[in-house]
Order: C-alpha cells, then structure tokens, then sequence
C-alpha cells in the first residue's frame, strides 16, 4: 500500500494533461464553428474574399485539433470535436459546391468517414438556401445545379445502411435530407411552371395587340402598319 500515493499522483498528472487538453480542444472546437458558419454565411453573401480568410483559418484550427488530441483520441472523438469537424466538412463542401469547384474528399479534409458523411448530409440544406435565394428572382438553370448535386449527395447517403453507432446517427440526417430535396424540387418547378406561363401570356399578349392594331387599319394579321 506504501505505493498507493505514487499511483494516485500519477494518475492525477495524467488526468491534469487529459483536463488541459480538453479545454484547449473546446474552445478550438467552438473558434472553428464560428469560422465554419462565417464562411457559409460569406459564400452565400457572394464574399469570396471573406469565404477564402475564414476557410483558411478553419484549416488551422482543425490541424491544431487533431495535433493536439493526437494523444487522446477518445477526445478526438469526443462529440464536440466531431460536431466541428462536422462544421468543418459542411463548410468546405458548401463553399466548393457553390462555387462550383471539385468535391472535396474525406481524404482532402483529412476527417472520419461517418464525420464527413454527416457533414455532406448538411450540405443539403445549404444548397436550399441558396436555390432559394436564387429562385426569389425567377427560375435560374444554377437552382437546377444545385439541385442536382443535392440528389446526387443523397443518393450516396441513402446507401449507407449501417448502424448508428458507425455512421453516428447519419440515417436521421438523411431522412431530413429527403424531405430537404422534395421541398426544393418543388420550388424549382413551380418557379419553371412561372417563367412558362409568363412566357406565353407575354407571347399572347403580343398576339393580341398585333390582332388589335390590324383590325383597327383594316390590315391582315401580321401586317406592318407602318408599310
């Protein structure tokens, strides 16, 4: 027993680390969902410069994270740091997406897969807002785009048929995901079935001021009444 306070107070040095630790890798946790956010609400405002600065410093913090609990996985894989990472991965394919550049890969932003997975399963509703936003001002092919890539991101998602405990509850996101797509591809449709009519009641419109003048002038259908 004359071992027993060398034990403890080994024990107490490791728990102090393990304590210090966590608190640096919450407060990283919470800086880098704040970055995340502001990158997303940047994209969104067409701010590339204000996008480009936040991404980059969500790099470094999401490096920092994973420096720093590199001795501590279970904090690594604690809820809070996947919950960033997360962010991290929604930020980043958000902001390509839009901006129309490639896919970004597990492997690109160097997270775990069921973290990515959940963090693509996000991106859906960001596609929304802004095929929403671009729908307030008629129905646009870019709205189709993203419309687009949110089936092709939830025809991926619905595949995986794991356990909760491997994706980290991913079959709930999909699920919202589904509703997500329905209701957009319903705005986008009914804005398309918009631009159509306006279209032909322009067109009859036209029709029937040209039928008005002619038959004023005795002209035929068609015919300029200036000639």
């Amino acid at each position: 027993m004359h071992k027993l306070q060398t034990i403890a107070d080994e024990i107490r040095s490791a728990f102090d680390a393990q304590t210090t630790a966590r608190d640096r890798a919450l407060a990283q946790a919470r800086t880098l969902t704040r970055h995340c956010a502001l990158a997303i609400r940047a994209v969104h405002r067409d701010d590339s410069q204000g996008m480009s600065e936040n991404l980059a410093e969500a790099v470094k913090l999401a490096n920092a994270l994973r420096h720093d609990l590199a001795d501590y996985p279970d904090l690594y894989f604690a809820g809070y740091t996947q919950d960033a990472l997360k962010e991290y991965v929604e930020a980043n394919i958000t902001c390509a997406l839009i901006m129309d550049q490639p896919l970004l890969t597990p492997q690109d932003l160097d997270v775990p897969h069921a973290t990515y997975l959940n963090g693509l399963a996000e991106v859906i509703g960001e596609l929304r807002r802004r095929s929403l936003d671009i729908l307030r001002h008629g129905y646009s092919q870019e709205a189709e785009r993203l419309l687009s890539h949110m089936d092709e991101i939830y025809s991926v998602l619905v595949t995986m048929d794991y356990p909760d405990a491997i994706t980290n509850g991913l079959r709930r996101q999909t699920d919202v995901a589904r509703s997500i797509i329905e209701r957009t591809r319903g705005d986008v449709t009914f804005s398309l079935r918009g631009e159509h009519l306006e279209r032909s009641i322009s067109k009859l419109v036209d029709q029937l001021g040209d039928e008005t003048v002619a038959g004023t002038l005795n002209l035929p259908p068609g015919e300029d009444a200036s000639a």
